[in-house]
């Protein structure tokens, strides 16, 4: 006895439409940062460059996921493709970080050896612009379906962490302009080498949850099942868990004992469609399974157990 409403997330045909467009203006703007890093001398620039080919790499795997996530389920994968935006975001958590270490160890270099530095503050300046804009306008595509994607989630948050990069290109930029003190483009790379790290650990943290299979945030079970005893007829429930596939699509199971005469009467069918309308009212779970039990079943259950 369940409900089978389809899951929120990348799987639409809209978000991949958005994916894409993301990926055209964040590889444009790619090209042009690196060719701007070269012709300035810029590593912040240049990281800020490499930052963007991890945006480009994340949201093609977003886009790869989401196509793969569509797909139907069948008599092998009962659930579908969903969690393949997980394997996705997991890519990109590992992206991430490996391009974290480099910009630091890049960064540490030229502050040990600035003589070797020669920056082109103007330059630097105008391609960062550039940036900053290209990501805004990226970030703001992909605002409404990161909410309901892991793998959009991870998306958005590099896009929003190039942002900040590209901000802190600027200010290093203004600096070598107004003061010649060329020590401010290293600065400007281990900014974006240390802004990487807690976005790793975010990303990660949340790849872990779902892969253990740990109830979402803000699911609170005690609600939920304060919810389910005060159905008229209902007793007890028990062996409930709640997980979810990939971001925006949590799944509920639940063992519900109810009085033998409300099973006599028919009643538990009303009862199951009722149950299953709270859970997707109150907690945006579309997906729940019951069984409805009748009191003593349970246990009945626990001597066999034993």
């Amino acid at each position: 006895m369940h409900d089978h409403a389809p899951a929120a997330g990348i799987r639409g045909a809209g978000n991949r439409r958005l994916l894409a467009i993301s990926l055209s203006i964040t590889a444009t703007i790619m090209l042009v940062q690196v060719v701007g890093a070269i012709l300035s001398g810029s590593l912040a620039l240049l990281a800020d460059a490499a930052h963007m080919f991890t945006d480009a790499s994340a949201l093609v795997i977003a886009l790869v996921a989401s196509i793969v996530a569509a797909r139907p389920a069948d008599d092998r994968r009962t659930f579908g493709y969903q969690r393949a935006e997980v394997l996705g975001a997991l890519i990109n958590a590992i992206i991430l970080g490996a391009l974290a270490i480099w910009v630091g160890v890049e960064g540490v270099l030229r502050l040990i050896h600035p003589a070797q530095a020669e920056v082109q503050g103007s330059l630097m300046l105008i391609v960062a612009i550039v940036g900053l804009i290209a990501n805004a306008v990226s970030m703001w595509l992909l605002s409404s379906a990161q909410r309901t994607s892991i793998n959009v989630r991870g998306a958005y948050l590099e896009v929003m962490g190039d942002l900040i990069g590209s901000a802190g290109v600027i200010i290093a930029a203004i600096i070598i302009l107004l003061t010649g003190w060329v020590q401010a483009d290293a600065i400007a790379s281990l900014f974006i080498a240390v802004m990487i790290v807690p976005r790793v650990i975010t990303l990660m943290r949340e790849v872990v949850s779902v892969l253990f299979e740990s109830a979402p945030d803000g699911t609170a079970l005690p609600d939920i099942r304060t919810h389910i005893l005060g159905y008229p007829g209902v007793r007890d429930v028990h062996d409930v868990h709640v997980w979810q596939l990939t971001r925006g699509a949590p799944v509920f199971t639940a063992h519900v004992v109810v009085d033998p005469q409300l099973l006599a009467d028919g009643g538990h069918v009303s009862l199951l469609a009722d149950l299953q309308a709270c859970l997707a009212a109150h907690f945006d779970v579309e997906h729940s399974t019951f069984q409805i039990e009748p009191a003593g079943h349970s246990e009945h259950d626990d001597v066999l157990h034993d």
